[in-house]
């Protein structure tokens, strides 16, 4: 049942939701951050992260998604795409070859960590899949059927695409 605003209106359901879209924002960045060496990665990831938002959109309505968002899914998409371009590119600037892995490595506290161009290739796909996911879901969630009804589907008196619709208001109409 969709009560105004979107939500369902479960208390229940808004509970869980509260409890578990941090938590799978937390793991969709493990998976993304381990995706290299392990399985995981960006896709993976991105589709994670794009279920937290899925499930707040469906506890608490589509524009709650979208603030629990911070940006547009359309800038995440555009993101996505420059950091994945970004890692393919990085190589040709070292003069190595187009998507060849190029690695860097600092200390963090203490512990030698190592980067590379795959990380960067893998975040720009998180945030692409993350960004496709959070549109596709929430465009669909977003459609007013009051004023998309080119079929008459929910009018009392249904037509066919093809036939004009009836008239209303005036004597002897259906």
């Amino acid at each position: 049942m969709k009560y105004a605003g979107g939500s369902s209106g479960s208390i229940i359901l808004g509970a869980v939701a509260r409890i578990l879209m941090p938590l799978l924002i937390m793991a969709s960045i493990f998976i993304l951050l381990r995706g290299h060496n392990e399985p995981g990665g960006g896709f993976i990831g991105g589709l994670l992260g794009g279920v937290a938002f899925v499930l707040t959109a469906v506890a608490f309505g589509p524009l709650a998604a979208r603030r629990a968002l911070g940006i547009s899914p359309y800038s995440l998409i555009g993101w996505g795409l420059g950091f994945a371009i970004l890692g393919a590119l990085i190589p040709l600037l070292l003069d190595q070859i187009f998507f060849s892995p190029a690695w860097t490595s600092f200390m963090f506290f203490g512990q030698e960590v190592k980067v590379g161009t795959p990380l960067v290739f893998d975040i720009g796909v998180y945030l692409l899949v993350l960004g496709i996911a959070v549109v596709f879901v929430l465009s669909l969630m977003e459609v007013d059927f009051d004023d998309h009804d080119p079929e008459g589907m929910d009018s009392d008196h249904p037509c066919m695409a093809d036939d004009p619709p009836p008239e209303t208001g005036k004597e002897g109409s259906p």
